[in-house]
């Protein structure tokens, strides 16, 4: 029986290659972002309470905070998305005859991801509060499922457009390579994963604004209607983004940074092609490219992931990201020594 406080955590993402094909039967590489994390802790109580955070308050200082504060993080916060995370995780317990004490708890939770810039913000809440239930009910379920059920909270709970891509690096962490071919996820209701080794990895940077913060679902909308309507464009381009995935998993296994620097731009290159990109991430790809780096969204917009060659190089990004308020980071992909 749990008796203490549970704590527990789940971080940031990008997505290095194939994004946006994840939510097409396509392929992905991600890496997970440790700068960034959500933090949930759960404890016993009288009755079940989910605890609001900072950004569940509608108290502002003024009109101006209010604007900016909704501008980041849109009109909600995490209490929602912890319910229904709740609802799924009962239903799947439900279904696989797991019978769940009727012990109350206490949740709360906090977050330092990035709102709404593509970064598994909302994932990862959810994320931080299944590995909370699962060791309070004291339920372990397989990492490929847990994926899929914080995808069904925000697919199937929310009517939230997305794809598997963010839930399953939260899950393995890591560095991953996805393939979500397509008879397999309709047999297997997930695809198949496989985790890499980040030292593969040559120098990769991460670079985000919170002023371009837009939610995923509105990014997504209108290139999803365009796919299942069978347009040839976005149905070719989600095949080469898989391609470009495959190429890159294959470059990153000999050792060919050239290769892997050429894919990571031809990801966002063929994106201009479907979507309709704002002036701001352009600004953030023009400026990388210029100092040499490489550079694609780490997600739907707002921050890109790239490769750089050296320390002078990664200055000269700094420098020009911050003149334009961007900040530059140097992703931690591991768990940092005791």
């Amino acid at each position: 029986m749990i008796t203490s406080a549970i704590e527990t955590y789940a971080y940031a993402r990008a997505g290095l290659l194939g994004n946006p094909s994840d939510g097409y039967f396509g392929k992905t590489i991600s890496l997970i972002v440790r700068n960034f994390r959500a933090r949930v802790v759960l404890w016993p109580s009288a009755r079940l309470e989910i605890r609001p955070s900072k950004a569940d308050m509608p108290i502002f200082e003024n009109l101006d905070d209010l604007y900016a504060i909704t501008r980041w993080r849109g009109y909600y916060g995490g209490i929602r998305i912890i319910q229904a995370l709740i609802v799924r995780f009962i239903e799947y317990c439900q279904e696989i005859g797991h019978p769940l004490h009727d012990r109350n708890f206490t949740i709360e939770y906090e977050t330092t991801v990035p709102l709404r810039l593509g970064m598994g913000g909302s994932s990862a809440i959810i994320t931080a509060a299944l590995r909370a239930l699962c060791e309070f009910y004291e339920l372990s379920i397989p990492l490929p499922i847990q994926a899929r059920l914080i995808l069904e909270t925000e697919t199937r709970e929310l009517s939230v457009s997305a794809g598997p891509q963010d839930r399953v690096i939260q899950v393995y962490e890591g560095l991953v390579y996805m393939d979500f071919n397509r008879e397999h996820m309709e047999k297997h209701g997930y695809g198949i994963y496989k985790s890499l080794n980040p030292a593969l990895l040559p120098n990769i940077y991460v670079a985000y604004r919170t002023s371009l913060s837009e939610g995923t679902e509105v990014f997504h909308n209108n290139v999803r209607a365009r796919w299942l309507n069978g347009e040839k464009a976005v149905i070719d381009a989600m095949r080469q983004w898989a391609e470009i995935a495959e190429r890159g998993r294959d470059a990153l296994l000999t050792g060919d940074t050239e290769l892997l620097g050429r894919l990571i731009n031809e990801n966002f290159d063929l994106r201009t092609t479907i979507y309709n990109i704002s002036e701001g991430n352009l600004e953030m790809i023009r400026r990388s490219r210029a100092v040499g780096a490489t550079s694609n969204f780490a997600g739907s917009g707002g921050a890109i992931v790239g490769t750089y060659r050296d320390e002078r190089m990664l200055d000269d990004l700094t420098r020009t990201m911050g003149e334009v308020g961007v900040r530059v980071l140097i992703p931690r992909i591991l768990p940092q020594p005791l």
